[in-house]
C-alpha cells in the first residue's frame, strides 16, 4: 500500500522569556506525551493572526504580541488515522515570532476540543526529539541561529508517536 497523506494546516507562536521557551503538553495526535509550540488549526472563516492568538488564549491562557512572520515549514510524518484511512500526516506549520502581553498560565480542562492539557516555561537546554515535537526542535534550532534556519520541507520517516 502507497501513502495517504492528511493534510493538516496551522499556525504556532514562538514565545521566549529568559531563555525559556512557552510550550504545550500534548495529549494527542503524532506529537502525544511531547511538548509543542502553542497554536493549532485555522478555523473556518479565520485570518491566521486571528488563529494565533486564539490558540494562544485556549492553550494557555496568555495575551500574545505578534513581532514577525518566521516562514513555514512543512512536515511528512508516519502517523495513521484509521478514520481518513491515511498513513501519513502532511503537517504545514506556520511560525510566528511572539512576545508574552499578559495573562496568567492556565491548565486545560476542556480537552473535547483541545489537544493540549497545559503549558509551561521550558528551559531550551532541556529539550530534545524525545521530549518535544519536530516544531519545537526547529523553534530551538531558530532560537539558536536567528533568521537562518532552513524552512524546506522535512521528512521524518523514523518518527513514532508515543
Amino acid at each position: 500500500m502507497g501513502e495517504l497523506w492528511h493534510r493538516h494546516l496551522g499556525v504556532y507562536g514562538i514565545c521566549i522569556r529568559n531563555n525559556s521557551i512557552l510550550l504545550v503538553h500534548k495529549q494527542g495526535g503524532p506529537y502525544e506525551n511531547r511538548y509543542d509550540l502553542p497554536g493549532g488549526t485555522v478555523e473556518p472563516n479565520e485570518s491566521l493572526l486571528d488563529a494565533l492568538h486564539r490558540e494562544f488564549e485556549e492553550e494557555t491562557g496568555i495575551s500574545i504580541k505578534v513581532v514577525q512572520n518566521l516562514g513555514t515549514r512543512d512536515y511528512v510524518i508516519p502517523y495513521r488515522l484509521e478514520k481518513r484511512g491515511t498513513t501519513h500526516i502532511h503537517h504545514i506549520a506556520v511560525y510566528y515570532e511572539v512576545e508574552y502581553l499578559s495573562g496568567e498560565l492556565t491548565y486545560c480542562t476542556d480537552m473535547q476540543n483541545n489537544d493540549s492539557s497545559g503549558s509551561e516555561w521550558i528551559d531550551v537546554h532541556s529539550l530534545s526529539s524525545e521530549n518535544s515535537s519536530p516544531l519545537v526542535i526547529h523553534a530551538v534550532a531558530w532560537m539558536k541561529d536567528m533568521n537562518q534556519q532552513s524552512f524546506e520541507v522535512a521528512r521524518l520517516n523514523n518518527w513514532t508517536a508515543k
